[in-house]
């Protein structure tokens, strides 16, 4: 090697991966205790790496801001290269050590999870993993488990807070009154509701919610797809209760100031449901996938709630 060469080379930068993992995960869950417990390292060890991480950028990454930390300049513009880095690594070293892998996946999503990061997952394990064929059908809770109890899916994700035998708990999520800005329904003499038709989890919340406080209640509008649910809300039909999964712009979160009293229940519980017998190799490896990232998304999103 020249000395032109040398030199070149003398400058790189080599960003560590796990570097970046902990980075990420100290924004993601707001802090360094949780960061800590997600990347399997002490306070100390997750603070270090942090340091180090400022000493091969250059750059200071994190500034005071009242009891937190805040990203500062550098520290924002890393953070959009550190997670596209991540993804490229994690999808590069899934396509290299499962270059063998193939089948067909068939996967049930509520309707939330249709437009949204979810999809985003899958769409990267899909070019991981090109010879896999994956099947995505987004149902009501109640027509994804028929279909799984068919076999015409190998799994289901579903809101629920029954207990479903094998079904495999990845979170809970809040249950929040949604509706538009413009609340236009305020002042009438019943509270207008946008809805599934039973059986509807979201439905005998909010219907037992209103019932409970004695607030009168009618049906304006009922539709089996949730996006055309959105499109009523949204128009000012009326409000619904749902998760902020999937909520779509200008639609907001409405509580106590807008005459809405808090849910009977706060949060539902989100599982995954596998068919009966034996998976395939495909199937096990989406299912693990499934099972980290969304474990992963929904406890930084209570981390930053």
């Amino acid at each position: 090697m020249n000395t032109a060469a040398r030199s070149i080379e003398a400058t790189r930068v080599n960003l560590d991966m796990a570097l970046l993992r902990t980075f990420v995960a100290v924004v993601d869950l707001g802090g360094v205790a949780r960061a800590a417990q997600r990347v399997g390292r002490s306070q100390p060890a997750v603070s270090l790496q942090l340091r180090r991480l400022e000493e091969v950028t250059g750059a200071p990454l994190f500034q005071k801001n009242g009891r937190g930390l805040a990203l500062t300049e550098g520290g924002d513009v890393l953070l959009a290269y550190a997670r596209r880095l991540l993804e490229l690594n994690d999808e590069t070293v899934a396509a290299v050590t499962t270059l063998r892998l193939a089948g067909s996946v068939r996967l049930g999503i509520s309707q939330d999870f249709a437009d949204g990061w979810l999809t985003k997952i899958l769409a990267r394990f899909a070019r991981a993993h090109p010879s896999i064929v994956i099947e995505v059908k987004a149902d009501r809770n109640a027509v994804l488990l028929d279909a799984l109890a068919r076999q015409q899916l190998d799994f289901a994700l579903t809101f629920g807070d029954k207990n479903a035998r094998g079904a495999i708990a990845l979170g809970r999520v809040p249950m929040v009154w949604i509706g538009s800005s413009d609340r236009s329904w305020q002042g009438a003499d019943h509270i207008p509701l946008v809805l599934f038709e039973p059986p509807c989890e979201f439905r005998r919340v909010a219907v037992q919610t209103l019932e409970a406080k004695r607030l009168p209640w009618r049906l304006a509008f009922s539709s089996p797809s949730l996006s055309s649910q959105w499109s009523a809300v949204e128009a000012g039909l009326g409000v619904s209760v749902r998760t902020p999964i999937g909520l779509r712009s200008p639609l907001i979160i409405l509580g106590d100031q807008d005459g809405l009293p808090p849910l009977s229940s706060g949060s539902l519980r989100l599982l995954l449901h596998h068919a009966e017998g034996k998976q395939s190799t495909a199937a096990r490896k989406l299912q693990d996938i499934l099972i980290t990232t969304i474990r992963e998304k929904l406890e930084a999103d209570i981390g930053r709630a």
